[in-house]
């Protein structure tokens, strides 16, 4: 005879710590809210007591669960922990689904704002009001009855308070209130007056004349602000074009007219001084004319010679006098002297500072440009939730309109591609004999890239030669576009065969393709571009000794940048639409051609070079690159939507801005910058034009201006001073070269230090998340225990009648 016994497990509770429970809070909230342990204990305690029906479970589950690991609970059919009824209950009233976050907990925030509303306009104030705004927890049962009726008492309360307001105030509430529109409009209509009030309201004058006139006043300044506010975005150049574009093509071809865009406003910049301090002044008090003026012929909109010679386009206009304004009543034969003519504008001075302080101001912009964009390009920490972002935060619930919610459609769908394309080109290994290959193919391009680009060196080179040894004369404008017109085909037709070379290579990744383009047309435009360079000032000042070869070179750098913008716009019709053309008629699978980022940019980068080159040569070039990119912008716009396609394989240009302002800035700028100081601190200017014409070199104007303070008087003897230690002196460059690199040297410091915090900060949320997840499955194991138990009584107490009759039998 077997008897089997009946086991009854007592677990017991856990004791409370008394250094946990008294531990305050770090937000000192510890008198308003019970801790998490506090919490547990007191709805354990009270399933013991009330007998709360748990989820019923097989023993044996519950002994398989019991017995695995700690940070381990049950898993469900698709590999999901499950929790008892009571567990999830008590999930649900943790503070961080339920602080902050609960609709009553909004209701009883706000109705504490409506009460000390009510207590500053003096009407009498309920009583009986939280002192928090947000509920304890000790509110929160495992029945969420008694929270219902909490919340609908609340928000009683909270509807009676908004009707004591008057309509404005209460309108404003409600429209701070973080509940969804059905909840506010619930409870604006619960909160208007009854009809009979309102009416008796109207009939006492209590809406006075004064108080209409008021909300019309408020809602008038509203919508004005709203109208100003559409115009301001109005008034941001190519807003929606720029949208359109990044939609239906994809970030990468976007950056090209975010590129555009940076350099009309760098041009703008640079022109605005020029404008102010030279071309105005110089224009309000114009030089003898030396001669009649050759008359317009139509060829000067190509060479810049002519009549335009003579004008405030280039250099040699401008005096070298002191300007004063005209004497109101000049003696018989005589000149006005400087104290009849008011305060003398020194032309000579005024032209050297302009230009400086104008690419000074250039300079750091460019700086801060590219230091913003590398903030924004490479930010500190892991960008793994990037899709997450993308898909559940990018939607602006403001649009209303159909064509624009369309636009953000396209644009949120051309993101997620180039995400998932990024994702997919990071990890695809190749074999060792694949990888060989790739390289000697490589390196075979990049030789055939590189003699390319020495053979156009060569030419240009050669041909520079030929047109010094021809003399051309500037009577003859056709021979003047000859030198621009080989600089122009071969910067256009050597990009094409890079293209043709690229297709080789095979590149994996889009990205690395374009930057490899980006690169080799850098090279070639930057070894063309130093060419020209000594063409002119090593070349040209010795064959143009008695004309005035600033002119020159600045009608040469004219002529390039107006050949370089005709030959752009064919080769966008003859490269683009006519490929589409052909392609349409003949119904090739390619199809239109895709938009040649590298050789657009570089295009861009190539005619800004022009421009900073030729400032000090040509004040208005400025000028003419700002209609050229105009004009461009809408050339370009136009081919791409109507001839153009999106990239095949879509890629995501997050450092591409950054690329482009780097490539501006150190080639481009820099370049530009030591071509002129060497201009202006080496090359001696002509004599007989220009406002530099009876001076060794133009930094001679600085020096003779400090001589003739000096002989003013001790008045103004600090600014020889300034002069002497600061300018000429090499101390305060040594000076701000060390911190410039102290500052460097300080942010990469501050970068490391945020790297290790947020790497500390992502493993204190993990190891939280485990805590969390050990503390659940401590819960679980609990309720779990207690379920057992229970079974186990019901059994002992069943069992025994059962068992002795068993026995009775036997016997």
């Amino acid at each position: 005879m077997s008897r089997s016994l009946a086991f009854v497990l007592n677990v017991p509770e856990t004791p409370q710590d008394p250094e946990d429970s008294q531990e305050p809070s770090p937000y000192d909230e510890s008198e308003v809210h019970d801790s998490f342990h506090q919490l547990i204990q007191e709805q354990s305690r009270w399933v013991a007591e009330e007998g709360l029906e748990l989820q019923h479970r097989a023993l044996g589950a519950g002994a398989l669960g019991a017995s695995g690991s700690d940070r381990q609970a049950l898993l469900g059919p698709e590999g999901a922990p499950v929790y008892s009824t009571a567990t999830l209950r008590i999930l649900a009233s943790m503070p961080s689904r339920t602080i902050g976050r609960s609709r009553g907990a909004i209701i009883s925030q706000y109705y504490s704002r409506t009460v000390r509303l009510r207590r500053r306009a003096g009407r009498p104030q309920l009583r009986d009001v939280g002192r928090s705004a947000r509920p304890s927890l000790r509110l929160y049962d495992l029945e969420l009855d008694p929270a219902v009726l909490e919340e609908d008492e609340k928000q009683g309360l909270l509807v009676k308070e908004l009707q004591g307001l008057t309509v404005a105030q209460r309108d404003h509430m409600l429209r701070g209130m973080p509940l969804s529109l059905a909840e506010k409009r619930c409870l604006r209509v619960e909160s208007r007056p009854p009809r009979g009030k309102r009416r008796a309201r109207g009939r006492h004058g209590l809406l006075s004349c004064c108080s209409r006139l008021r909300d019309s006043c408020i809602l008038a300044s509203h919508n004005l602000g709203l109208v100003l506010l559409s115009g301001l975005q109005a008034l941001m150049p190519w807003h929606y074009a720029l949208k359109r574009i990044g939609g239906q093509f994809g970030s990468s071809v976007l950056s090209y007219f975010l590129f555009l865009k940076t350099l009309l406003a760098f041009n703008t910049l640079l022109l605005l001084p020029l404008l102010a301090f030279i071309v105005a002044v110089q224009a309000a008090f114009p030089p003898a004319p030396s001669g009649s003026a050759p008359a317009f012929r139509g060829l000067e909109l190509l060479t810049g010679g002519g009549c335009f010679t003579h004008t405030v386009m280039y250099y040699g206009y401008y005096s070298n006098a002191t300007l004063n304004q005209p004497c109101a009543s000049p003696l018989d034969g005589g000149q006005c002297t400087p104290e009849a003519g008011g305060l003398p504008y020194n032309m000579p001075l005024a032209y050297l500072f302009t230009v400086g302080v104008a690419f000074f101001i250039t300079c750091i912009t460019l700086v801060y440009s590219m230091s913003r964009s590398f903030g924004e390009s490479y930010r500190v920490g892991s960008t793994s939730g990037v899709h997450a972002i993308t898909v559940f935060c990018s939607w602006d619930y403001k649009v209303t309109q159909k064509w624009a919610s369309r636009l953000q459609h396209d644009n949120i769908r051309t993101q997620l591609k180039e995400l998932l394309a990024e994702g997919q080109l990071r990890q695809r290994p190749r074999r060792a004999c694949g990888r060989l290959q790739q390289g000697a193919v490589l390196g075979l391009v990049w030789l055939l890239c590189l003699g390319t680009t020495l053979v156009c060196a060569l030419a240009v080179y050669t041909f520079s030669e030929l047109v010094i040894q021809s003399r051309v004369s500037a009577e003859r404008d056709g021979a003047l576009l000859a030198l621009p017109l080989v600089v122009c085909l071969l910067n256009l037709g050597a990009p094409y065969l890079f293209r043709v070379l690229a297709v080789l290579e095979r590149h994996d990744s889009p990205v690395l393709e374009v930057y490899v383009a980006i690169c080799r047309n850098l090279i070639l435009k930057v070894v063309i571009l130093g060419i020209l360079c000594y063409h002119w000032l090593g070349r040209r000042v010795g064959t143009l000794k008695d004309q005035c070869w600033e002119d020159f070179v600045g009608q040469e750098l004219y002529r390039l940048m107006v050949m370089d913008f005709i030959f752009t716009l064919l080769d966008t019709l003859l490269g683009e639409l006519v490929w589409r053309l052909i392609s349409e008629k003949r119904s090739q699978r390619k199809g239109k051609p895709e938009f040649d980022i590298a050789g657009n940019v570089l295009e861009l980068i190539y005619g800004q070079t022009l421009t900073w080159l030729g400032v000090l040569f040509s004040p208005l070039l400025p000028a003419m690159q700002i209609i050229k990119l105009l004009f461009l912008f809408y050339v370009k716009k136009t081919s791409l939507m109507a001839n153009c396609q999106a990239p095949r394989r879509p890629w995501k240009a997050s450092h591409m801005s950054t690329v482009f302002i780097s490539l501006l800035c150190f080639p481009s700028f820099l370049g530009a910058a030591v071509f002129l100081c060497y201009a202006i601190w080496q090359v001696k200017p002509s004599s007989i034009c220009g406002p530099f014409r009876t001076l060794d070199t133009m930094y001679e104007a600085g020096k003779v201006w400090v001589r003739h303070l000096e002989k003013a008087g001790p008045g103004v003897s600090w600014l020889p001073w300034i002069h002497r230690y600061l300018v000429e002196s090499a101390f305060p460059i040594y000076l701000a070269s060390a911190l410039l690199l102290a500052v460097i040297y300080l942010n990469i410091q501050v970068v490391k230090g945020q790297r290790k915090v947020i790497c500390l900060l992502k493993e204190q949320l993990s190891n939280e998340g485990e805590d969390k997840i050990f503390l659940i499955n401590k819960l679980q194991r609990i309720y779990e225990r207690k379920e057992r138990s229970r079974v186990g009584r019901t059994e002992e107490a069943v069992m025994p009648p059962a068992v002795f009759t068993d026995d009775w039998d036997a016997q």
